[in-house]
C-alpha cells in the first residue's frame, strides 16, 4: 500500500521535462525489447536452417511477434518500465526477469496460437524462457548501467 502512494505521489510530481524523459526511457526501453526479442527469433531460425538474414525481416518479426507481444501485455504490470522499480543494474535486471517469468506463458500461449503447428514443446519453451531471460536480463542491464552512470556524471 505504501509503495501505491509513493509512486502515485512521484507521479504526480512529474514535471513536463521529467514526464518527456520518463517516455523516452520508455521508448528506449521497448526499443531494446524489440530488438532483443527480433535476435532471439534470428538466432532460432538461424539454428533451425530457415531464412535469418536481412531478406527475411518479416518472417524474423512474424516468429518473434508472440513473445514480444506476451512481454509488452505482462511486463508493464510488473514494473518493468518504472525508473522506481528498476533504479539500479541489479534492481532493473530482477524486473526485468520477473517481468519475463510472467510474460513467458502469454508468449508460449501466444506463440501456440499464431504458429502454424499449434506445438509448443516442453524443450522450446524452456528454450525461450532461458535465451530471452538472457538476452532480455543483458540488455536492460547495459541499459540501467549506461542510465546509472550518465546520471552521476550530471550531478558532478
Amino acid at each position: 500500500m505504501t509503495r501505491a502512494v509513493s509512486d502515485t505521489t512521484a507521479s504526480a510530481q512529474l514535471t513536463p521535462s521529467t514526464k518527456s524523459s520518463s517516455r523516452r526511457r520508455v521508448a528506449a526501453l521497448a526499443a531494446g525489447d524489440t530488438l532483443m526479442f527480433l535476435l532471439f527469433a534470428a538466432l532460432g531460425r538461424r539454428t533451425h536452417g530457415e531464412a535469418s538474414g536481412p531478406a527475411a525481416l518479416a518472417q524474423i518479426a512474424l516468429t518473434a511477434l508472440p513473445f514480444a507481444l506476451g512481454w509488452f501485455l505482462v511486463a508493464p504490470f510488473a514494473g518493468a518500465f518504472r525508473r522506481a522499480r528498476a533504479n539500479t543494474v541489479a534492481r532493473m535486471v530482477v524486473t526485468s526477469e520477473l517481468g519475463w517469468l510472467l510474460a513467458w506463458p502469454a508468449a508460449l500461449l501466444l506463440r501456440w496460437i499464431l504458429a502454424a503447428d499449434h506445438r509448443v514443446p516442453l524443450s522450446f519453451a524452456l528454450v525461450v524462457l532461458a535465451v530471452n531471460g538472457v538476452l532480455l536480463g543483458l540488455w536492460r542491464g547495459l541499459f540501467a548501467f549506461v542510465e546509472h552512470n550518465s546520471r552521476l556524471r550530471w550531478r558532478r
